[in-house]
C-alpha cells in the first residue's frame, strides 16, 4: 500500500473517531487535573482505548497516572510511541493545551492502528503525565520505557505552526545556605548571615549573564529568607532554573552557578549545598529526515509555517525521549499569535471550533508522519542515521 492509499485510510478513520475525541477533549478541558493528580483524566483515556481493543498497562513505569496501550499482537518489525500528555496547570487549567494534545494523540493512534500490518510497525500509545512540573518522561526514559522504539511523536498546541520548536535543556536546583543565628542587634558579630550569602549568589549569577551565550537563561527565587528581622538568618534557600540549548553547555552553566554559590558562601563564612528540585530536561535532538517529512505534511494539509522558529519555546521532557529514539514535537496553531501558552486566554481556546479543527489536523500530522516514514525503508534508514549522527 502506497502513501496516498495510507493517507486516504487515515483521513477516513479520523472522521470515524472524531466526534468521540471531541467529547474527550471537551470533558478533560472542563475537568482539569494538575500534574501528578491526573487520576480521572488518565482513567478516561485508558477506558476509551480499551473500548477500541487496546491492551493497556495502567499504571505504567512506576507512575500511577501513566499508561501504555498496545493494539494487536505486538509482533511487527518496528515500534512507534505516540506520546500523550494530559496534565493541567494550577488555577488556569489547560492553558498549555494538554487536553487537546492528548486527544490528538489518541485520535491519531485510533486512526493508524489498522495500518500496523501494512507498515510492519506496532503503534503504541504512551500516557506521559506530570509534564508541567517534574517531567515524567525524564524518569520514564531513565527506567527504559522508551527503549526499543524506532520513533516517538506528539503534537503540542501553540499560537503558531512550527516543525521543531527550540526546546532548551532545563536543570533546577535548590541552593541552601547555612549560617549561624544570632540577635541582629545585641550580638550580630556572633552570627553568619545565610541571607547575605543568597543575596551574593543572586548578584554573582546576574554578573554571570554578561559572559554566557544568548541562549543561556537563569531564573531564581528565594524559597526561605529567614524567620524574623531581629534574627540573623541561619538557613536560607534559593531555587534556580538553568537553561541552555545544548546539554554539554548546560552542564558548564551549572558548574558556573555552583561557583557563584561557593563564592557567596566563602564571602559570608557560611556553608552551602544543593539538591535537584526536578528532573533535568534535555533539548530536542535534531533529525533532518523526520523534519523534512513533517514539512511535506504541513504543506499537504495547507498549514502555513507561521511560527517563529528562532524564538525559544521553553523546555519539555519530550527532549529526553529524543535521546532514546528519534523524537518529534511539532507545534500546531490553535490561537492568534497574541495569545501565548500558559495564559487564561489559551485555556479558553481549548473548546472552540478552531480547537476542534486542530484535533483533526494534529491527528493527521502524527498519523501521516508515521505513514510517510514507515512506508519507506529508505526514510527509516535515513531517520536512524540522523539519530546516530546527532
Amino acid at each position: 500500500m502506497n502513501y496516498i492509499e495510507l493517507k486516504e485510510r487515515i483521513f477516513k478513520a479520523i472522521e470515524a473517531y472524531y466526534a468521540e475525541l471531541v467529547h474527550l477533549n471537551d470533558d478533560i478541558a472542563d475537568h482539569p487535573e494538575v500534574s501528578g493528580e491526573e487520576y480521572e483524566t488518565s482513567c478516561k483515556i485508558v477506558e476509551l482505548l480499551r473500548s477500541h481493543g487496546y491492551e493497556t498497562e495502567y499504571p505504567f513505569s512506576g507512575l500511577p497516572t501513566a499508561f501504555k496501550g498496545i493494539y494487536g499482537a505486538n509482533n511487527h518489525k518496528y515500534k512507534i510511541a505516540i506520546l500523550t500528555e494530559y496534565d493541567a496547570l494550577p488555577e488556569i487549567g489547560h492553558a498549555c493545551g494538554h487536553c487537546l494534545s492528548g486527544s490528538i494523540s489518541v485520535l491519531a493512534a485510533l486512526a493508524a492502528k489498522d495500518l500496523q500490518d501494512e507498515l510492519n510497525a506496532d503503534i503504541h500509545v504512551i500516557g506521559t503525565p506530570i509534564e508541567e512540573t517534574d517531567g515524567a518522561k525524564c524518569a520514564m526514559a531513565e527506567r527504559g520505557a522508551f527503549n526499543g522504539y524506532d520513533m516517538a511523536i506528539m503534537v503540542h498546541l501553540y499560537n503558531g505552526n512550527l516543525l521543531a520548536p527550540k526546546l532548551q535543556c532545563l536543570a533546577s536546583y535548590l541552593y541552601e545556605f547555612h549560617g549561624t543565628a544570632a540577635h541582629a542587634s545585641a550580638a550580630p558579630w556572633e552570627g553568619r548571615n545565610a541571607f547575605n550569602a543568597a543575596q551574593l549568589m543572586f548578584h554573582a549569577v546576574d554578573m554571570l549573564r554578561q559572559h554566557v551565550k544568548p541562549d543561556a537563561q537563569f531564573h531564581g527565587i528565594i524559597r526561605n529568607g529567614g524567620e524574623a528581622p531581629n534574627i540573623v538568618p541561619e538557613k536560607v534557600s534559593a531555587e534556580f532554573y538553568i537553561r541552555a540549548l545544548d546539554k554539554k553547555y548546560l552542564q558548564k552553566l551549572i558548574d558556573q552557578v555552583d561557583l557563584c554559590a561557593e563564592g557567596a558562601a566563602i564571602a559570608t563564612q557560611t556553608a552551602w549545598c544543593k539538591t535537584p528540585t526536578a528532573a533535568t530536561y534535555d533539548n530536542m535532538k535534531a533529525n533532518s529526515t523526520g523534519i523534512a517529512a513533517l514539512a511535506e505534511i504541513y504543506q499537504e494539509l495547507g498549514l502555513e509555517l507561521n511560527g517563529d522558529s528562532e524564538k525559544i519555546f521553553g523546555s519539555s521532557d519530550a527532549g529526553n525521549v529524543s535521546y532514546v529514539c528519534p523524537g518529534f514535537h511539532p507545534c500546531l496553531q490553535v490561537t492568534e499569535p497574541n495569545v501565548p501558552i500558559h495564559t487564561r486566554g489559551f485555556a479558553e481556546a481549548m473548546k472552540t471550533d478552531r480547537a476542534h479543527q486542530a484535533l483533526r489536523d494534529g491527528a493527521k500530522i502524527i498519523a501521516l508522519q508515521i505513514a510517510k516514514i514507515f512506508s519507506d525503508e529508505e526514510k527509516i534508514k535515513a531517520m536512524k542515521e540522523d539519530f546516530d549522527r546527532n
